[in-house]
């Protein structure tokens, strides 16, 4: 399946200001880029390096005033849709080093308080099972509302008003699928269908010795999700992270099919 994407980003830093930028698609199974370009209006000192979990690539620049940047890509992604329905998950004690990392509480996701509600909503289910009624309780429970969230917002304080967008959402599986003892951590991935356009925040659970792509908002499908970056939470996956003031001034995602 080819898709093709197109990021439009337009930030004025009112003084020089160091940023990361991640959102260049990773190389890795399942996806093959097959062209991809970054643009930027003049910046200094940029330099990428890898992305968390080794996944990914980012980018570090220094901008002033108006900063303008444009990526493109055509990427080919023959990864399947996972069937989650007779995945066994594995005991924490025989977890490799990357997937324990992705066990613990994180600041945006703490899972360790939600021991007591998996206990007592998904009672004996495990493995693949247990994250779809997981995933489906969360469809069920929430209503998507743009801008009902922020930056600051864990999966605590979504679980509590039932709301929120992408990246909140994943934060709750990610939470819930933690209590269980199953790792997950947060994909940043570019999908069509996703309704308002933007940047996209999926959940990637491990289950018999590989990581598989959940999204708990229905709107995107594994097979047709282009992976950029993973990390702990969203703040290991922020699309732009800046270390001084940052004004959006513009931003559009588009993604399309063929």
């Amino acid at each position: 399946m080819i898709i093709n994407i197109e990021a439009a980003l337009s930030y004025d830093f009112p003084e020089a200001t160091d940023l990361l930028l991640q959102v260049e698609v990773a190389r890795m199974a399942g996806q093959l880029v097959e062209e991809d370009a970054l643009l930027t209006t003049p910046v200094d000192d940029f330099v990428r390096i890898g992305g968390e979990a080794a996944l990914g690539t980012r980018a570090w620049m220094r901008a002033e005033g108006r900063l303008d940047v444009t990526y493109r890509a055509r990427v080919s992604v023959n990864r399947p849709d996972p069937m989650l329905d007779d995945l066994v998950a594995s005991a924490p004690r025989t977890m490799t080093s990357e997937a324990t990392s992705f066990l613990m509480p994180s600041r945006y996701c703490p899972s360790d308080e939600f021991n007591a509600f998996v206990m007592a909503e998904f009672g004996e289910i495990s493995g693949g099972p247990l994250i779809i009624a997981m995933r489906d309780w969360i469809m069920e429970s929430f209503t998507y509302v743009p801008g009902s969230s922020t930056a600051a917002t864990t999966a605590r304080e979504s679980f509590v008003k039932r709301q929120g967008v992408c990246r909140d959402y994943a934060h709750v599986l990610i939470a819930l699928s933690r209590a269980a003892g199953i790792p997950a951590r947060i994909a940043s991935v570019y999908a069509p269908d996703v309704d308002p356009p933007d940047f996209h925040a999926v959940a990637e659970i491990w289950l018999e010795g590989a990581w598989h792509l959940v999204d708990a908002t229905g709107m995107a499908r594994a097979s047709e999700m282009v992976v950029i970056g993973v990390g702990r939470d969203a703040a290991d996956v922020s699309f732009l992270t800046s270390f001084g003031q940052a004004d959006m001034l513009t931003q559009t995602v588009n993604v399309r099919l063929g």
